[in-house]
């Protein structure tokens, strides 16, 4: 069996992958061929079937594991498996094919609790480690992406490493400028991306949820975060929601903690995503 990181131009691959994605489309000419995904956890790559589509196409279905008989060619500068055979292959579980982080979930766990207890005012961490305390969100964020397949951190417990990244970033910004209100703006941090854990759905495709679709993870992160802070005075609670709210939106920015949040999560996503060793 071949990984997706082992594939190499010009060769036959045979190999059990998880399809992140499934679209059914027509050439030029109308034919019907299949457009997927290939996942495992070395990475992604596309494919294509071109022969049998409607044999095959009724075999799988986006999310399942597949044994997959094809060979890999390059097209528009990348490489690209032609499938020739697809079965399904019923022993795997694909959400074990899923591409993870290569950092100890353990660890960004102990790292995320001590987040946590840095917060000293009591409606706050009441909030958010009631919040992150409950079993849902934190099997979310081990097994969520950040941003979805195609995002930064776009593996599963890449939620979990983002928000780790992002509040330690707040948290150190904090420490170098007193007149930052720590406790909120960790909080917000800590928070920022909780909406996530209802946007997407299980790997490996990670497809929005309908609730995901129409709403978007702000608006739901808001709806869960407000469902907690009902012990919170209006104006903590106030400053705290509009922080989350804006930190995809600068110019929406009010507070000096809603726009040192919206660069901590601009920095964090746009460090993932650089290449290694890029001058």
């Amino acid at each position: 069996m071949t990984s997706i990181a082992e594939l190499t131009e010009d060769r036959t691959v045979e190999g059990v992958y998880a399809v992140g994605r499934k679209e059914r489309r027509r050439t030029k000419n109308g034919a019907p061929y299949l457009a997927l995904e290939l996942v495992d956890a070395s990475g992604r790559i596309e494919a294509r079937v071109w022969d049998d589509v409607e044999l095959l196409d009724g075999r799988f279905a986006e999310g399942d594991a597949i044994r997959v008989l094809g060979r890999v060619e390059r097209f528009s500068g990348k490489l690209q498996v032609q499938v020739r055979a697809v079965e399904v292959a019923p022993d795997t579980d694909p959400v074990d094919l899923t591409p993870s982080m290569r950092r100890d979930p353990d660890e960004l766990d102990g790292f995320l609790e001590f987040l946590v207890s840095e917060i000293v005012h009591p409606g706050l961490a009441g909030l958010v480690a009631g919040v992150l305390t409950d079993d849902a969100v934190r099997s979310a964020f081990r097994s969520l992406p950040a941003a979805g397949a195609d995002g930064h951190h776009g593996y599963a417990g890449g939620l979990l490493e983002h928000t780790v990244g992002v509040a330690t970033l707040c948290r150190e910004t904090a420490q170098l400028h007193p007149r930052l209100r720590n406790d909120l703006l960790l909080a917000a941090a800590l928070l920022h991306d909780v909406g996530r854990t209802v946007e997407l759905g299980r790997g490996p495709a990670f497809r929005q949820t309908e609730e995901g679709r129409l709403l978007g993870h702000v608006h739901l992160g808001l709806r869960l975060i407000e469902a907690s802070a009902a012990s919170l005075p209006t104006d903590v609670s106030a400053e705290l929601l509009h922080a989350v709210a804006t930190h995809h939106d600068r110019q929406a920015a009010r507070t000096a903690e809603a726009l040192v949040l919206y660069h901590a999560n601009q920095l964090d996503a746009m460090a993932a995503t650089r290449p290694v060793g890029e001058d």
